[in-house]
């Protein structure tokens, strides 16, 4: 079925069609909408999160034949990190950068706050669906610690992700990522709604495509607490895990610059941990 779509897509491209969410992914719906840091300063007032209408069974990634994931611990002097291989399938993550781009990368990131300077990319952000991230909870979820800081893991992904797209450039300076609450749709799935009672603690960084696409730089660096760092190159369908938040064991990182014509695709999905 996902063999099946891409191919769909890859024939859109190859007879230069534009991409359109009523031929390939169902109707777009904005079920958020909040202000919107841009990459030099400045904001835009109403920065759009969009959620598919009806979204088609390709995109529920539970039908994928099953990939061996592993992980590997990244020694960044006992704060935690680590890498998971083939969270996504190739086939998965080509629809995802599809379905992305048909829904328009922007310079606003709505709900973000970042200085001047610091992020020089384009996004977009998608609610997705629940079958979508229960799929991908489910090849992950043994290699996730099972507390922090006395707060236990949800059983859920939140639903909300942050996609980037970084062309020939683009960087995203040294940060901290933020905690966020959890979210998802309402019972309609006309609105995105916080859900009570979970917080973010993990950063996962999905990659969408990797050098062997031919991105060249990109690479993101993770920095010990003595400055040290340590690169690690985007990989189509890899995952990157660190802390996050008001804590000093958070991770402070950068996504390197882009120095190719190949643009490099990752997504942010937040690790979900219940409050006491």
């Amino acid at each position: 079925m996902i063999t099946a779509q891409k191919d769909r897509v890859k024939n859109y491209r190859t007879k230069g069609h534009k991409m359109n969410m009523n031929n390939i992914f169902g109707n777009p719906i904005v079920v958020a909408s909040m202000q919107g840091s841009l990459p030099m300063g400045g904001a835009k007032i109403s920065s759009p999160i969009y959620a598919l209408e009806n979204t088609p069974s390709f995109l529920d990634f539970s039908q994928s034949s099953s990939i061996p994931t592993s992980k590997v611990d990244i020694d960044l002097n006992d704060i935690l990190a680590f890498s998971i291989d083939n969270v996504i399938t190739q086939d998965e993550a080509d629809l995802l950068i599809s379905l992305t781009e048909s829904l328009g990368y922007r310079d606003d990131a709505p709900g973000i706050q970042t200085p001047p300077g610091m992020r020089q990319n384009k996004t977009v952000h998608w609610v997705a669906n629940e079958s979508l991230l229960s799929a991908i909870y489910t090849r992950i979820k043994d290699f996730l610690p099972e507390y922090i800081d006395g707060k236990r893991l949800s059983p859920v992904l939140s639903h909300r992700i942050n996609f980037y797209k970084y062309q020939e450039g683009d960087v995203f300076n040294r940060h901290i990522d933020g905690g966020w609450p959890g979210y998802g749709l309402n019972e309609d799935q006309t609105s995105m709604v916080q859900w009570e009672g979970m917080q973010s603690e993990l950063t996962m960084l999905l990659y969408l495509n990797g050098i062997e696409d031919g991105i060249k730089g990109g690479s993101t660096k993770l920095y010990s607490k003595t400055g040290e760092a340590i690169e690690i190159q985007p990989t189509k369908g890899k995952s990157l895990f660190f802390r996050h938040g008001h804590s000093t064991e958070s991770v402070l990182h950068e996504g390197s610059r882009v120095t190719g014509n190949t643009p490099k695709y990752v997504a942010r999905i937040n690790i979900l941990y219940e409050k006491t």
